[in-house]
Parts: C-alpha cells; structure tokens; sequence
C-alpha cells in the first residue's frame, strides 16, 4: 500500500490527497508576494487545514520562469519562521518544504518539517540527495529540464513522455543509491515543458505508475491552462479543477494546490467513481 512515515506519522496514498502551497516569497508567479508573511502564511494554513488539506508544502524561492536560483540563507530566513509557527500551532499536521537547496532542506527539518520536496531531484544541488538520506525523510524528486532561470527558452524533447519516465526512474536510481527509502516522483507540469508537452504528459501520466512510487500533480494555475484559455492565473480556478480531475483520472495520488476547498471536492467526487 502507498504511504510514507516520518516522525511516527503515517499518512496513507491509497486514496489521493490534497497538499496546500505556502508561498513565503515575495515573486511567486500566482500571488506576487501579497499574503507571504508568516501571520498570513499561517492562518492560510488553518485555511487550507480546515479545507482538508493533508499536506502543506511551504516554500521560500520562486520557481516561475526565467527566475534565478536564491541562495540558501535569504531562503532559511523566510522559511523557517514558518516552518516554526505552523509546527507550534498544528503539531500533527504533515509539512513538506519546496527547495533545491540542501542546507534549507538539513534547516527545515530541524525546524519541524517532515518533507522535502525538489524541483530539481538532487540536480542543482549535488550534496541534495545526501543531506535527505542522512534526514531520513520522504523526498519528491520532481523532473525539470534546465533550471527555472532557463528552462522555457526552448525546451525540446523527442518523446516527452518517454524521457520523463526515464529521467524520473534514474532520479530514482540515484535517490535509492544515496540511502532515501520514500521517494514521490513528480513529472514537473511546466518545468522545461510547452504547452503540448505538459498535455501529452497528464494524458499519460498513467505511464509513470511503471516507477512504483506515489505520483504529485501540480498544475494549480498554471500556464498550461492560462496560455490556451488565454486568462491571467486569477482566472485560473476552473481550469485547475478540469485538469485535477484529469490528473486524478491518470494516477495522481497527490495534488499540489493553491485552492485546497475545490481540489478536496474534485477527490472526493472522483473517490465515488473508483
């Protein structure tokens, strides 16, 4: 059965659940900065908690396009406060944290963090995967191509699908080899992708259940949906919605959102299909 346990916490995949983004940044793509401080950050949380969110995956670097990597402390030193406050006032709940960086990863955990969650699986920061595995924490190795600072240029692939499979089973070679045991692969819907390649991948995200490891899903707002429908991310809700239950219909055992009250819904209506 699908599941992961950190700090005598299991949280069971059998059925998908939701994960709630916590942008502490102040250039995230959707909300620009506006509600990124920790007394926001952390009554979002009681929000998304009382949503039904099961994960909260707090993060203190953008990864839009074109954005340069952020150095580690500047990092630390917008999520770490929160990292405390959410863990002081809901002790139980599962906190995943988004960063390439090793020492905010090692930092996190200290903090109270059960999850690290890497756009890069262990490729920007080479000390990643080691750092993880001396944690001993559940770790999402997501696929990107390039860096965010350079990964929309021109990304190109021959068989998007196919070296998203492959690439995610040597991430998870190389995660097994260091010592990581709970590994969730995430095919990085935007990260290196076009429009036609993030939909040929959610069309076949299905294929990915060939690694044996829980899939996330994250496509809340993104521009796959806002450069067909021609929307800002604002607009963005029904779009995610649409394609969440698609995901769900795929494989998807986690959905990484920024409106857990309608990603909780989409599960719930889709369990009565299963």
């Amino acid at each position: 059965m699908k599941k992961i346990t950190f700090r005598n916490k299991t949280l069971e995949l059998a059925t998908p659940v939701v994960m709630g983004i916590l942008n502490a940044t102040p250039n995230s793509f959707y909300n620009k900065g506006q509600m990124s401080d920790k007394d926001s950050l952390l009554a979002t949380a009681e929000k998304m908690l009382e949503d039904g969110a099961e994960i909260l995956d707090i993060g203190g670097a953008s990864t839009k396009p074109g954005e340069p990597l952020i150095d580690p402390e500047t990092e630390k030193n917008r999520i770490i406060p929160v990292i405390e406050s959410v863990r002081k006032q809901f002790p139980d709940t599962w906190i995943s944290v988004d960063t390439y960086n090793s020492p905010v990863a090692k930092a996190a955990i200290e903090a109270g963090a059960d999850i690290i969650n890497d756009i890069s699986a262990g490729t920007i920061d080479r000390e990643m995967l080691t750092v993880v595995a001396g944690l001993k924490v559940p770790y999402i190795a997501m696929h990107i191509q390039g860096t965010p600072e350079n990964m929309q240029l021109s990304p190109a692939y021959e068989n998007v699908v196919a070296e998203v499979l492959r690439q995610l089973r040597n991430a998870i070679q190389r995660c097994e080899q260091a010592g990581i045991n709970q590994i969730i692969i995430d095919p990085g819907f935007g990260f290196g992708k076009t429009v036609a390649h993030n939909f040929e991948l959610l069309s076949m995200l299905g294929t990915l259940k060939l690694t044996d490891r829980p899939i996330l899903a994250g496509l809340s707002r993104k521009s796959m949906i806002c450069k067909p429908l021609k929307i800002s991310p604002e607009n963005a809700l029904n779009g995610t919605t649409a394609l969440n239950m698609a995901a769900l219909m795929n494989g998807a055992d986690i959905l990484r959102v920024h409106d857990v009250k309608e990603a909780v819904e989409t599960v719930r209506l889709y369990n009565l299909m299963s």
